[in-house]
């Protein structure tokens, strides 16, 4: 165990060198967490006084930087698990869908990109996060409740580095154990490197939030996504200084930062080998992990997925561990786009390729379990490969996997499959499960005749092992992104409504009209009907 004190305003959390004991299953285990209290925390005041955000006028609209963690791609073989043909359609209630945050929808103007489409649903509200602003909606009606609201004017009370930057790359999560929302982006335009995290007082999105700032020193916490557990929440990044220096994997004290009391995290940093991992999150207060389960990371290798196993203690930090990585074997894959550069095609010819970020999972790992018992569990996750063509045009599919003994025994594959119908390009996913155990995906779609538009698919759990419906439209693309801007998404939002654990809801972006800068966003649900 490794202890770091707040020393003055700022600490840092120095790179962990790992000691590593073997069990008997040949995992390696690490008992060297690093523990740091928040840097600060403190309390909000109600969302619903907050002041809009207005467009920053002279501000330059600003591309975040693209930070790729560089995993070799594995030797190009043919996909065993590839589905050439779609099934039938899939078969679910007419999707409805209605404008997200984006250019000209609620009197927003994109000043960044991508705009990191993420949401949350709650009993009766939609949070959706785009970038560096969020909103509020009536969940039932999609009337807008408050918003769009600047990221950081959430975290003005705590002062310091998150009240002052609004840099984004934010999480939107409903905790579905607890009936709260759980609001993150990071801090990263200065130094120490901040984790800003609110969690709400109640269950209405509207209301007041406990504070929380997370300090990572001089490691610049790039890319953070955030998982609900029983335990902890739970939240991974890629860290770099001047090059990448490994994935971060640590835990909130969910337990305090619910009550509103001084929170710590205990933090385990991997090699650089590993990069892009993801925790498990949970769909379903009625579908929870067993008791004292420890949370699943997983990442992807060549042919291969990384699993961990992350066991906290706040008691007795030295008794945390993570153990792993194991490795599960999958059908053979080549990643797209060189292992997560820009090859996605689009119309026109003054017209970027478009970035996979083939070079990790695609958030969410969705986890629930299936039992009352809860003694059966499963997990899905889903990246992008390269499906045909050559390496001037590439052809790339969504390669999606159902795991199962995540958090004991063997981890190990239920199935897996590629949807790759035809020579459109398909990336950007994000998959889910509903209760009944059918699996919902949303991803985005584009080819030299079809502008980015914004697609799902989905089977049910009686439809053939490894196979996916054909896929159905959710809403059509309007223009091309110009070629002076090649970032996309960076990640999109598969979420279970906690009310019916039936229904999906969706977001992602796509363009009204050709350009750069001008980025619309959509939300749309759909349940199967089965599904009751």
């Amino acid at each position: 165990m490794r202890i770091t004190h707040l020393g003055g305003a700022a600490f840092v959390i120095t790179a962990i060198a790992s000691a590593f004991a073997i069990t008997p299953a040949s995992a390696q285990v690490d008992h060297n967490a690093t523990v740091t209290p928040a840097a600060a925390h403190g309390e909000s005041g109600r969302v619903s006084g907050m002041g809009i955000a207005s467009a920053p006028g002279i501000e330059e609209r600003r591309e975040r930087p693209l930070r790729l963690v560089k995993i070799p791609p594995g030797q190009e073989k043919p996909d065993p698990v590839l589905q050439p043909s779609p099934g039938p359609n899939a078969a679910t209630t007419t999707p409805n869908g209605f404008a997200g945050l984006g250019q000209g929808d609620y009197g927003y103007t994109d000043q960044y990109a991508p705009p990191d489409t993420t949401l949350a649903v709650g009993p009766t509200q939609i949070v959706q996060w785009v970038n560096a602003d969020f909103i509020v909606f009536d969940k039932a009606t999609h009337a807008v409740l408050h918003g769009p609201v600047a990221g950081n004017t959430l975290f003005a009370n705590l002062g310091g580095p998150c009240a002052a930057n609004n840099d984004g790359d934010p999480i939107a999560q409903y905790d579905k154990l607890a009936d709260r929302w759980v609001l993150t982006q990071f801090s990263v335009s200065s130094q120490p490197y901040m984790q800003c995290v609110a969690v709400s007082d109640t269950s209405d999105a509207l209301g007041s939030y406990h504070l929380y700032a997370f300090s990572y020193g001089n490691l610049f916490n790039d890319y953070p996504k955030l998982g609900v557990w029983p335990d902890a929440y739970y939240i991974t990044f890629n860290y770099f200084t001047n090059t990448f220096q490994g994935a971060g994997l640590c835990a909130y004290d969910r337990a305090a930062m619910l009550a509103g009391q001084p929170a710590t995290q205990q933090c385990f940093q991997t090699s650089t080998q590993f990069g892009g991992l993801l925790p498990a999150d949970v769909d379903s207060a009625a579908a929870p992990p067993p008791a004292g389960a420890p949370n699943p990371f997983i990442s992807y290798g060549s042919n291969s997925l990384n699993l961990w196993r992350f066991h906290v203690d706040w008691a007795n930090p030295g008794n945390t561990t993570l153990t792993g990585p194991m490795s599960i074997p999958v059908a053979a894959f080549t990643p797209a786009c060189s292992g997560g550069g820009a090859c996605i095609t689009q119309p026109g010819r003054r017209v970027a390729k478009l970035d996979s970020l083939a070079d990790r999972l695609m958030y969410r790992f969705a986890y629930r379990s299936h039992t009352a018992a809860n003694t059966s569990e499963t997990a899905v996750v889903n990246h992008s490969i390269k499906t045909g063509g050559n390496k001037k045009t590439e052809i790339v599919g969504v390669r999606w996997y159902q795991l199962t003994n995540l958090t004991s025994g063997t981890p190990a594959v239920v199935q897996q499959g590629t949807f790759s119908p035809d020579s459109t390009d398909r990336w950007m996913g994000s998959i889910a499960q509903d209760k009944d155990g059918n699996i919902a995906l949303g991803y985005s779609a584009s080819s030299s005749t079809q502008n980015p538009s914004i697609y799902f698919t989905g089977r049910l759990a009686t439809d053939a092992p490894g196979t996916l419906q054909a896929e159905s439209l959710l809403k059509a693309g309007g223009g091309a992104q110009g070629r002076t801007l090649s970032r996309w998404g960076d990640y999109s939002t598969m979420y279970v409504d906690p009310s019916d654990d039936c229904t999906f809801f969706y977001t992602t972006e796509y363009l009204k009209n050709d350009g750069t800068f001008n980025w619309s966003t959509w939300i749309s649900s759909f349940k199967f009907p089965s599904c009751q």
